[in-house]
C-alpha cells in the first residue's frame, strides 16, 4: 500500500507523533496523540495497559490514525486501519528501530528505555486498509 505513496512512508518514518482515533461502545470517538513506528504497511504503537484507547479497540478494531499537516496544510494524511493488541509484543527497549525513532524523547522526559517499556508496555498493531491524503 505504501509502495505507491514513498511521500507518505517517509512522514511516517519522521515524524514523531500521530493521532490515534478509537471509538467508544457508545460512538464516541477519541482521539490520543501517540508515538508509533512503522513497520511496512503496518503501524505499532506502544500504550500503558487499561487505556480507553485498549477499551475501544477491544469493542471496535477499526481506527484511524492521523498526521499532522504543515502550516500550508499540505501533505494532511488520514490511514484508516483495523487495530490487534498483541498478546507477546516485542517490549520497547528491545525494539532496536523504535529506540533508534524515540530514544531521545525517552531521556528527555526522564526515562530508561527500560522505564519506558515498563510503562508502556501493551503494543497495539494497526493495519492499513485505507489511505486518504492530500
Amino acid at each position: 500500500m505504501l509502495e505507491n505513496r514513498p511521500e507518505l512512508a517517509g512522514r511516517l518514518d519522521e515524524d514523531l507523533v500521530g493521532w490515534l482515533t478509537t471509538v467508544a461502545p457508545s460512538g464516541q470517538p477519541q482521539s490520543s496523540v501517540v508515538w508509533f513506528l512503522r513497520d511496512g504497511d503496518d503501524l505499532l504503537v506502544y500504550s500503558k495497559p487499561g487505556t480507553t484507547k485498549l477499551e475501544n479497540i477491544a469493542s471496535n478494531p477499526k481506527v484511524a490514525f492521523n498526521l499532522r499537516g504543515d502550516l500550508e496544510a499540505d501533505m494532511v494524511a488520514t490511514f484508516e486501519a483495523t487495530a490487534t493488541i498483541l498478546d507477546q509484543p516485542t517490549p520497547a527497549h528491545e525494539d532496536a528501530a523504535y529506540l533508534a525513532k524515540y530514544r531521545s524523547q525517552i531521556e528527555r522526559l526522564g526515562w530508561t528505555p527500560e522505564e519506558f517499556a515498563a510503562d508502556y508496555s501493551t503494543l497495539i498493531r494497526l493495519r492499513l486498509d485505507r489511505i486518504r491524503a492530500w
